[in-house]
């Protein structure tokens, strides 16, 4: 099967979904090739970029799982690759 590089970037408003972040990320652990998490103190937020190299559907679906979790915003950009 065919897959993409993207990225996926994340922002953590509220800890409350961390966890489930979290566990989201080990599940797609296969076809993630890194990630880092930057924590913005002065603005209490948490600035995650996550590279992966999957199908376009797991990609979708990573994405929109993290993007309905709550206090967390979730966009991503693909390669043309």
């Amino acid at each position: 099967m065919e897959t993409r590089i993207a990225l996926i970037g994340i922002i953590v408003e509220s800890t409350e979904s961390v966890e489930q972040l979290n566990h989201l990320l080990h599940e797609y652990g296969g076809h993630i090739i890194g990630r880092m998490g930057i924590p913005y103190r002065e603005k209490n937020v948490h600035i995650i970029s996550v590279a992966i190299d999957a199908p376009q559907d797991v990609i979708n679906a990573l994405s929109g799982k993290i993007g309905r979790l709550a206090g967390i915003t979730a966009k991503t950009v693909y390669s043309n690759v």
